[in-house]
């Protein structure tokens, strides 16, 4: 016998266009065949039915509608699902008529305004009801409600025009007196968080609409794409909202500000602004950008949000500003340093070179500067060539911090003979380089760290300790020239042992690891150190290529983990426990247990709910829902607990409990800009978890962080087995590898090529 599911009403209606309306109950009683759900009819077509055979409704079935009780349209693609679930409906006016009344009532701006905006924020989410609203131009009503409206009405209206930015159509009209408004709400001071949240989500969507990061421009490997087509929302971008921004100075300044906001939801809004401008920042703009962000001093800011009570709402915001702050190292230290062309480098070598109170001289080599302060040469671009600006900053932030104290020690040098001078500036770059190897500062790509790092938001700090105590041992230690070497080494060992513990330990013990520490103790234990490794590994060319190994090891496991993904996993459907995640309840499941996999053109996550799991075939058959992953802007862990009355013994309790009142270690929620949740899940497993949750970070266009462990500790497996396979190449053969690679005199002329071959072999030759 075929199975059917059919309509019971309890009791006739006829409805108003008001919202009120009344309940229908659904029980699986005949009432003929002619209410299935087919694929090939439309809703209207269902509500004839409907309408014909029990409602007995006068006006045309286009007026109608179905919804659930958390207001969820009913289509085709749900109605059989909902029916089978025994859900309650409620016949409400369709979209057309709800999206006409709406706009009506923006338009005319009455009392009634508010109720209006409370609806159209609920249902603008909803793609039939969007599309009538915006033909019916909704969307200059709401745009005019925001350019004129305050307080509560000007945050309904914001949070309306954020959902809608959920949608990837029917927002590419706005204009920049639009966006300048958005600036400006954000600008002050005075204005409500309920009015700043939506207005921080709606400039950070702009801000990733860019023609860059359009789908269909994104795998496309020319660096200049073509203009957006017509329609498309992807016209927008950083340059078109930092020019704006521009206009309103205290902008970002106020966003800054509102990290200290004791609204955890406020501070987190804030902080993915950030991230989303640093991620997303030009090159015409970049410097300009980042000397604000720099200017405006973020990186306390965040420091203070690592100590904040609510953290862990805002965990995997923090950890995505640091992988941005290694960008922005790496960027530094790859920019080569040219005062002849960029007056910012000359400025700092002018400030660094005037508080060291030396008198410029000549000599038998010419001029007499840049050696004075313990550089090789005169040549300045050779000296920072390892470091690069990156260098050039550390060495005018640790004059800047005490002037007096670095014309004394230059001075100090200067009186000494040339073999017991300690080349201070040289010593500088050696520590920035150290720093930078330290923090795995190696590529653009991603942070593997999986904990909050203070010290290296505090990078500039924690380079002045170890400079001074790099002079603090050359003077002890009684060093001469070719001793530097061997100070290189000592300090590398000290900065292993004061940084270690980033996450807990406090400040004040790094400061007195640097600065108190006795020469024979650290001696004694980089000599042990040295015991068990060989300083082979401390040479610039090995260090150079643990850095391509390193990058290459991590795009290895980033496969890996995407591959995951498309292999796909069961996962138990959750109910987040955190005040900042707003859920979303037209996707709220009704079955314990959601299987996913991500397509191959890892543009959505498809996924299907059961009250049991059982075998899924390949493809994509089996899965009828899916989410677009453009739409995740976050990936949250430790957020859920279980769901209600679920059987827990297929979850492995190992690494946590998962107690109904305790978010679960093996939870994770996946975000949109808004806050919203478009999906709560707990994992099987550990490795389940981690191949998840940082599969589905790196995939995130705005991706940063790694979330685990597990991966953390791949990438560094992997990198130094492979460092060492590499090593036994040149160890088998008696190879000396050198201290550092000098290059030789220019070509004469333009006869040669560049010759691709392996590293360990140019480290032979």
């Amino acid at each position: 016998m075929n199975s059917f599911h059919y309509l019971h009403f309890t009791r006739y209606c006829h409805p108003t266009r008001s919202e009120s309306s009344h309940l229908i109950s659904v029980f699986p009683v005949f009432l003929g065949t002619q209410v299935q759900c087919r694929q090939t009819a439309d809703h209207l077509s269902q509500q004839q039915q409907l309408q014909h055979r029990r409602l007995k409704l006068k006006d045309p079935p286009a007026m109608y509608a179905l919804r659930d009780e958390s207001d969820e349209f009913v289509t085709n693609d749900n109605l059989r699902k909902k029916i089978k679930a025994k859900v309650n409906l409620k016949l409400v006016s369709a979209p057309a008529i709800e999206a006409a009344e709406i706009v009506e009532k923006l338009s005319v701006r009455d009392n009634k305004l508010g109720l209006a905006l409370t609806s159209l924020r609920k249902y603008i989410r909803e793609e039939q009801f969007a599309n009538e609203f915006l033909q019916r131009d909704g969307l200059y009503e709401l745009i005019e409600v925001i350019s004129t409206a305050h307080g509560n009405t000007l945050a309904y209206a914001l949070t309306a025009m954020q959902n809608l930015m959920e949608l990837d159509h029917g927002w590419d009209t706005l204009d920049n007196t639009f966006i300048l408004k958005i600036v400006q709400i954000l600008s002050s001071k005075q204005s409500l968080i309920n009015v700043c949240r939506p207005a921080t989500a709606i400039l950070k969507k702009l801000v990733e609409a860019s023609p860059v990061s359009a789908p269909a421009l994104a795998a496309s490997s020319s660096k200049a794409p073509p203009a957006p087509p017509p329609g498309s929302v992807y016209r927008y971008g950083f340059e078109v909202v930092f020019e704006q921004m521009r206009k309103e100075t205290q902008m970002l300044a106020t966003v800054v500000d509102r990290l200290g906001s004791a609204d955890t939801t406020m501070a987190l809004y804030s902080m993915m602004l950030i991230n989303s401008l640093m991620a997303h920042a030009t090159e015409n703009q970049w410097e300009e950008f980042i000397a604000e962000i720099e200017r405006l001093n973020v990186r306390k800011a965040v420091i203070r949000l690592m100590s904040s009570h609510t953290i862990e709402d805002l965990t995997s915001c923090i950890l995505d500003f640091q992988a941005n702050m290694i960008r922005v190292a790496f960027r530094r230290k790859m920019t080569a340093v040219e005062p002849e062309f960029e007056p910012s480098h000359s400025a700092a070598l002018n400030y660094i070179w005037s508080n060291s109170k030396l008198p410029e001289e000549t000599d038998a080599q010419g001029t007499l500067k840049w050696r004075k302060l313990g550089f090789d040469t005169e040549d300045i671009t050779q000296e920072f060539r390892e470091v690069g600006v990156l260098g050039l900053d550390s060495l005018r932030n640790f004059v800047s911090t005490d002037p007096d104290y670095w014309a004394k020690v230059v001075q100090e040098q200067i009186s000494r003979s040339k073999e017991r001078r300690c080349p201070i500036a040289k010593a500088s770059n050696e520590v920035a380089d150290l720093l930078s190897e330290h923090w795995a500062i190696y590529a653009p790509g991603y942070s593997t760290s999986t904990t909050f790092q203070p010290f290296f938001l505090n990078l500039y700090k924690v380079h002045a300790l170890a400079t001074h105590f790099f002079l603090r041992m050359w003077n002890e230690s009684g060093a001469s020239r070719g001793d530097f070497p061997r100070l290189v080494a000592l300090t590398r060992s000290q900065v292993k042992v004061a940084l270690r513990r980033e996450n807990i330990r406090l400040w004040h013990e790094v400061e007195q690891d640097f600065l108190e520490c006795e020469y024979r103790a650290v001696r004694d234990r980089q000599m042990q150190e040295l015991e068990m490794e060989d300083d082979i590994m401390s040479k610039v060319p090995v260090r150079n290529m643990r850095a391509k190994l390193y990058k290459e090891s991590f795009e290895f496991v980033r496969q890996q983990r995407i591959h995951c993904l498309l292999e796909g996993a069961w996962f138990m459907n959750a109910t987040p426990i955190t005040t900042t995640i707003t859920r979303d309840t037209m996707r709220r499941p009704t079955r314990p247990w959601r299987f996913m996999r991500l397509d191959n053109g890892t543009k959505y996550l498809h996924y299907v709910d059961s009250a049991v799991k059982f075998p899924v075939r390949k493809g994509l058959e089996d899965l009828p829902e899916r989410i677009d992953v453009s739409l995740i802007n976050e990936v949250a862990t430790g957020t859920c607990v279980p769901f209600p009355n679920t059987i827990l013994d297929t979850i492995d309790l190992s690494n946590g409990s998962l107690s109904p009142l305790a978010a679960s270690p093996l939870s994770f929620s996946l975000l949109t800009a808004g806050g919203s949740s478009l999906a709560d899940q707990i994992a099987p497993d550990q490795s389940r978890w981690a191949d998840w949750t940082d599969g589905l970070n790196m995939l995130r266009r705005v991706g940063g962080h790694v979330a685990s462990t597990e991966t953390e500790v791949f990438v560094q497996a992997l990198t130094e087995i492979g460092l060492k396979i590499k090593l036994l190449d040149l160890s088998g053969e008696r190879v000396e590898i050198p201290s550092g690679l000098l290059a030789g005199p220019p070509p004469s002329n333009s006869d040669f090529f560049f010759s691709d071959l392996s590293y360990a072999y140019d480290t032979q030759t």
